[in-house]
């Protein structure tokens, strides 16, 4: 652990209960981007879109945001230099594993009403029974009326979750691997008990079914066949809170990864360089696979860039091209912290440790380092020396050992492009679990990191 003045004491805490509104706002994906996007909007950004709109050009100094099917984000603030020239990027996801609920979801079973799930990213998924969850979202109906869902973060809320069988009568359950103890198809939401009062024999049958689709017309005006075209989303339900007697660290969900994503959001709207064009992207879908239109693999970012130097007077399709290949990023994701209790997955000299700052993590991958980006040595060096230069505390790791497991982040997608890229974010406790846990002191000094990045790279 850093040893800290006082002021630095006051910055590292004000800046950890800034983190855990963050993470509150932003439970979803959704809400995730709806939030950057009042922030970017606070802090001087317009939407690009009603600029192109307009008919207005862009010049150095201005402040644009993109957003991507309300899902993923793209803050820019335009430098001096003409944008062939490369920019300076830092990317994170902002989706999280949790329990999606599926397009024919409510049935009736022995009295009592159930969601119907579909897991979603990578789980333990004995991890999310017994436990109370919260329902978020949103639904369209056939008019084109949107509907927000949030149900279990307030005191006064119910909450749902997934049953689990005692333990006087698991005999059989606790026979079973892990990774079977509890079947993916097993993780139906609980979420009502009541009976409908009707004259109707069929409704009768399905009566607490019945309720809850009369709840929900109540409530919210949604009818049970608006599911078809809705995203709702089951996740932990309550706030992040401080962790550990000495409150030095923070538990929530879904710190992987918006926990990059608030420190690069932090070092990117307090940045100061003027000359280069800074990029701080905000994407969807890490944790399947980067897909869809909304991941990392669509062409959000290249899509953007484009429009941005049309409405400079950049434009072509090389100097396009250029523009991307000159750019330097840190792709910001978690790294999984040395956990002493399960000290056998990892390799102690090369893995990172909470309190002891963020983490480059040169390449990811699994085993061969396969799906890897492999970061260059020259672009390493050159890192070293801003990081060093600014007195910022960082750490070097590998994703545990070499034939135990793996993992992969957005680093090679956009290497693609000739950039450099490397993979540069904070250690994490229980990742991928419902409630993850990170050190107060990380998230200081990845903020510190990210700012330097944007400053003297």
């Amino acid at each position: 652990m850093m040893k800290y003045g006082e002021t630095e004491k006051k910055n590292v805490k004000t800046l950890a209960d800034m983190y855990k509104e963050f993470l509150d706002a932003g439970k979803t994906e959704r809400e995730c981007a709806a939030n950057i996007s009042r922030i970017a909007r606070e802090h001087g950004y317009r939407d690009l879109e009603e600029i192109l709109e307009n008919g207005e050009s862009l010049k150095a100094g201005d402040k644009v945001y993109a957003v991507n099917m309300n899902k993923a984000v793209l803050m820019m603030e335009i430098g001096t230099d003409p944008m062939e020239k490369g920019m300076l990027l830092v990317g994170s996801h902002i989706d999280s594993p949790r329990l999606d609920i599926k397009q024919k979801p409510l049935y009736e079973n022995s009295g009592m009403a159930y969601l119907d799930t579909h897991y979603y990213g990578g789980i333990k998924k004995y991890q999310w029974v017994a436990s109370p969850l919260a329902l978020h979202g949103t639904v369209v109906k056939k008019d084109g009326t949107v509907i927000e869902v949030s149900i279990g973060e307030n005191p006064e809320d119910p909450v749902i979750g997934v049953t689990d069988i005692l333990v006087h009568l698991s005999a059989k359950q606790m026979e079973k691997p892990g990774s079977t103890v509890i079947e993916g198809e097993a993780l139906d939401l609980l979420v009502g008990s009541t009976p409908a009062e009707s004259e109707d024999e069929e409704k009768k049958e399905n009566a607490v079914k019945e309720y809850i689709n009369q709840l929900l017309k109540e409530k919210y005006n949604i009818e049970e066949e608006d599911f078809v075209s809705a995203e709702l989303e089951a996740v932990p339900a309550g706030k992040a809170r401080d962790f550990g007697l000495d409150a030095s660290m923070i538990m929530a969900y879904g710190q992987d990864d918006r926990i990059c994503a608030f420190c690069s959001l932090m070092g990117f709207l307090y940045s100061e360089q003027t000359s280069k064009t800074k990029v701080c992207l905000f994407v969807d879908k890490e944790e399947i696979g980067s897909v869809g239109a909304t991941g990392m693999h669509s062409h959000f970012l290249e899509n953007t860039a484009a429009e941005v130097m049309n409405a400079l007077g950049q434009y072509s399709e090389l100097k396009l091209r250029r523009a991307l290949k000159n750019s330097k990023m840190l792709s910001a994701d978690v790294s999984a912290g040395y956990d002493p209790l399960y000290s056998e997955a990892f390799e102690k000299n090369n893995s990172s440790f909470l309190g002891k700052g963020p983490t480059i993590n040169k390449y990811t991958g699994s085993r061969g380092k396969s799906g890897s980006n492999d970061a260059s040595a020259e672009y390493l060096g050159k890192l070293r020396g801003i990081f060093d230069s600014r007195n910022v505390v960082y750490q070097t790791a590998e994703l545990g050992k070499i034939d135990v497991g793996g993992g992969g982040t957005i680093a090679y997608i956009p290497a693609a492009y000739g950039m450099d890229v490397v993979d540069l974010g904070i250690p994490v406790l229980n990742m991928h679990a419902q409630y993850e846990i990170c050190s107060k002191v990380d998230v200081y000094e990845a903020s510190r990191c990210y700012k330097a990045f944007y400053d003297l790279m």
